[in-house]
């Protein structure tokens, strides 16, 4: 349910909630907050609560320190692991300038843009999320290790599967938070699992992916165990995806999925430093199902962008290479730009590839291109590329590929 400022301030005032949670994410994607109380709710809406943006890490220095987070009443969401009485909610916030002025930083800011972009062409995107995280046991002193919950496999059930309880706490405080998920699994990883979302607009998909990440990491510290979303949590081991389902709708009515994937193709080199922002994010690509090759394919999760098999409103693209280092908000912005060029401009599609790529001769891959095979090179593509500076600023470029 979307909230108007007005139903917000009424719910809060009704419902024993003593602190709103105003959060947001630096450039890279992590989730920050401050807490108000009730009374100051009204100032939050009207002007925006101001904080010490040179703490916040891409967000400048001490010489203009001062930002301000306005609330979106319409991402009201309670949380669910706080007490019954002085309740606790959050919403995600927008950053600006003391002026009002929108700040440049803010991603979210950023996919909004993205989206009404893309209204403005008559096209509107919706994107399903799935993130894989592994469970690892704490150490005696509370801390990670690196010593996975289970032994267990692909789709293994219990007692194999320890994670099966985890995941169904996960799925039932989502649920309390107005968070649809579509379908929960063990992993092919040792302590890995998987939960897949049911498609959404983008910004929602979005404020989704970073709830869902903050309510594992609850769910799994109240149970004594560390979750990680980190692309390579195990040498040798499979590594943590998060591959984006994606559909289009045009106001026309005309299919332009086949364009879209063509656009995301062309751009996807570009666009790897922000998808797999971590030098670790490349030690998955080439294995255990990750892509390693700019190619497409229908059912094959060898393939970089496979087309799942649906009919109707389900039929969409699976992009494969993103990882949950990844900024949602900047994932998906460039995602839709790079669909909005394959659209405006058509470019050839590569030949689909019918075959598995992790076991093809050497000759049956000479003619496909690979994605870049480390940050660096990414980073060198991105900083070379007009795409990227058309709609990335080149504060946050400088930020990714300038460390």
């Amino acid at each position: 349910m979307k909230y108007s400022k007005e139903e917000v301030i009424q719910y809060v005032n009704e419902d024993d909630v003593k602190f709103i949670r105003l959060a947001f994410c630096d450039v890279f994607g992590k989730q920050k907050n401050i807490s108000i109380m009730p009374d100051e709710l009204p100032r939050a809406f009207e002007y925006g609560i101001a904080f010490d943006a040179s703490s916040v890490k891409g967000f400048g220095d001490e010489t203009h320190s001062d930002l301000f987070l306005k609330p979106d009443s319409e991402t009201l969401m309670g949380l669910p692991w706080r007490p019954e009485h002085g309740k606790v909610v959050r919403m995600f916030s927008s950053v600006s300038y003391p002026s009002g002025k929108a700040y440049e930083c803010d991603t979210r800011n950023l996919l909004k843009k993205a989206i009404q972009d893309a209204a403005d062409a008559g096209i509107s995107f919706f994107f399903g999320a799935e993130q894989e995280f592994y469970l690892f046991n704490l150490d005696q002193n509370g801390r990670p290790t690196r010593e996975p919950y289970d032994e267990a496999g692909y789709m293994d059930i219990a007692p194999e599967d320890k994670g099966e309880n985890i995941r169904r706490e996960i799925c039932l405080t989502l649920e309390q938070m107005g968070i649809r998920p579509e379908s929960s699994h063990h992993e092919e990883g040792p302590g890995q699992n998987e939960i897949d979302f049911r498609y959404s607009d983008p910004l929602t998909a979005a404020d989704n992916a970073m709830t869902f990440q903050t309510v594992v990491k609850t769910i799994a510290h109240s149970n004594g165990l560390h979750a990680d979303f980190s692309p390579k949590p195990l040498k040798n081991l499979p590594g943590n995806g998060f591959h984006i389902n994606l559909s289009v709708k045009a106001s026309d009515g005309a299919d332009h999925l086949p364009y879209v994937i063509s656009g995301i193709l062309d751009k996807i080199a570009d666009m790897t430093a922000f998808l797999n922002p971590t030098e670790e994010s490349y030690l998955r690509f080439g294995q255990n199902k990750a892509p390693l090759y700019i190619s497409w394919s229908s059912e094959n999760r060898s393939q970089l962008v496979r087309i799942p098999a649906a009919l109707g409103e389900y039929r969409r693209a699976e992009l494969r290479s993103p990882d949950p280092a990844a900024n949602p908000y900047l994932a998906f912005a460039l995602i839709i730009y790079a669909g909005l060029y394959g659209i405006r401009h058509q470019p050839d599609m590569p030949m689909v590839s019918d075959f598995n790529l992790f076991k093809a001769e050497p000759e049956a891959l000479k003619e496909l291109k690979k994605l870049p095979e480390t940050l660096t090179d990414a980073c060198r593509i991105a900083k070379e590329s007009e795409f990227i500076r058309t709609y990335i600023p080149q504060s946050i470029l400088d930020l990714y590929c300038d460390k």
